[in-house]
């Protein structure tokens, strides 16, 4: 069925092919190059932690069996294989554990499929006689940061209210102008690339529930980018329409309120990159306002979990729906994406990185416990504020004492609005990676990240990459 209704944005799906062609490393300002290595570096640690856990060693396995080409590294597992099952593993391995970055309007977590796109692609194209050096990665990293966060962002919070995970949805946007841009891909090709992408995309969001599969939409979103790039390279054609086709086309299709405006806004003078933030917490990104604001309650006021008889988190509704469900022990990921055992955590332990996300942990009878005392509701006035602060959260402590503290936090930790500074990261970098690697290692990592854009190949930091880790205990 053909539409005869206008485009949604003419020529958007071109404009963007075109932005992504002519990139160059000098046209990007020097702030938006000091960004995109934070990530690359957050993003490492993301790969090289996940590279333990059993859900990347499942896919990695997966890809064992297809016993293809080692071209391209699997990150902290010590072995190769082709560059699109490179970046189906690592992708995976990136958004393994919920601590990788994130661009607040999109919902994407660029860095676990930017990273391992542009390193595989990367990688197997110096073997083939290309070489690619670091400035070349981090150009096609921007890239897919500018074009797939903009995709996020012209589709807007109905896709997720729809149900589709915007990881695997508009994630396969972020990989596929990445590996177009490595490629090296003309206008032309590069809009067949992206028009490939948009028949590719996909991801449920009750995976959050407890499915290993959460991880896998990455990994995906990752590998359809190389193949929607290495596609468009041999002519293969996609829909030159694909985001504002009004019928049919991605916008149209995954969105019940698009807006088609905010995919070329300011393209190439306002930087997207620049919106992407970083989590101290290994957990969901709506719920860390809430727990920063429980942790600074109970530090402000010298709390203790045993004193306190009651929490109330005052949430907006997208975080309302996406992370207040009833607790259940069902898996790592449940946990992580639930607002009560987050919070538990904080009061517990006061932190919620790693170590609270064990196994071991997520039936402790302690955690269940607190859990009863917590309580969510929709915030009136958080909600009136809209979508910038849909983060926000406002809490309330009770304590035995009968004392009451509250604490309305707008802005979570590590956003744009707070940010970490680029020593806080590379500190979470050498926190996540700690239990795995060797610390000579990981600081030459650190190094040559730093020095990325003077690079001449990618060979010294992928040898450093293949290492494999270390089980985590």
């Amino acid at each position: 069925m053909s539409s005869s209704k206008p485009p949604l944005l003419s020529d958007a799906t071109r404009d963007l092919a075109r932005f992504g062609a002519g990139l160059k490393y000098a046209d990007i300002p020097a702030e938006v190059i000091a960004r995109i290595k934070l990530s690359l570096l957050d993003s490492l640690g993301c790969c090289l932690f996940g590279a333990t856990l059993p859900w990347t060693r499942k896919v990695a396995e997966l890809a064992d069996d297809e016993d293809a080409k080692p071209v391209a590294t699997l990150i902290g597992l010590g072995r190769g294989t082709s560059a699109a099952l490179a970046a189906l593993v690592n992708g995976t391995s990136g958004h393994a554990f919920e601590l990788d970055d994130i661009h607040k309007e999109s919902i994407v977590h660029a860095g676990s499929i930017a990273t391992p796109v542009a390193l595989a692609l990367g990688e197997s194209q110096t073997r083939a006689g290309k070489k690619i050096a670091g400035r070349d990665v981090l150009t096609a990293m921007v890239a897919g940061y500018e074009i797939g966060h903009r995709v996020g962002n012209a589709a807007t919070m109905s896709l997720f209210f729809r149900g589709f995970h915007p990881q695997g949805t508009s994630g396969t946007f972020v990989a596929t102008a990445t590996a177009a841009r490595l490629l090296g891909l003309e206008a032309t090709q590069y809009q067949h690339a992206l028009g490939i992408a948009g028949s590719q995309a996909g991801g449920l969001m009750a995976a959050q529930e407890g499915a290993m599969v959460k991880r896998f939409h990455s990994g995906r979103a990752a590998q359809s980018g190389v193949y929607a790039a290495q596609l468009a390279s041999r002519d293969f054609t996609g829909i030159l329409d694909a985001l504002e086709a009004p019928y049919g086309g991605y916008l149209s299709t995954y969105s019940d309120k698009p807006d088609p405006s905010r995919l070329t806004a300011g393209l190439g003078t306002v930087w997207e990159t620049l919106n992407v933030g970083y989590k101290p917490h290994a957990s969901v990104t709506s719920i860390h306002s809430a727990l920063d604001a429980l942790g600074e309650l109970m530090k402000e006021h010298d709390l203790k979990a045993g004193s306190i008889v009651k929490v109330e988190a005052g949430l907006s509704p997208m975080t309302h729906v996406h992370c207040a469900w009833e607790y259940k022990a069902q898996g790592v990921t449940a946990a992580q994406m639930n607002l009560y055992y987050g919070m538990a955590v904080i009061a517990l332990d006061g932190a919620a990185f790693t170590e609270q996300f064990r196994e071991a942990r997520l039936s402790d009878p302690r955690i269940l416990d607190f859990i009863k005392r917590i309580h969510a509701t929709v915030d009136p006035e958080i909600e009136k504020m809209g979508a910038p602060f849909r983060h926000a959260s406002r809490v309330k402590v009770t304590t035995r004492a009968g004392k009451i503290f509250e604490k309305l936090s707008l802005h979570r930790r590590g956003s744009p609005e707070n940010p970490l500074s680029a020593d806080e990261v590379v500190h979470k970098f050498r926190n996540v990676v700690r239990p795995c690697m060797n610390k000579k290692v990981s600081e030459r990592i650190i190094a040559l990240v730093d020095d990325c854009e003077n690079l001449p190949d990618l060979g010294s930091l992928m040898s450093l990459l293949a290492t494999a880790v270390k089980p985590v205990k």
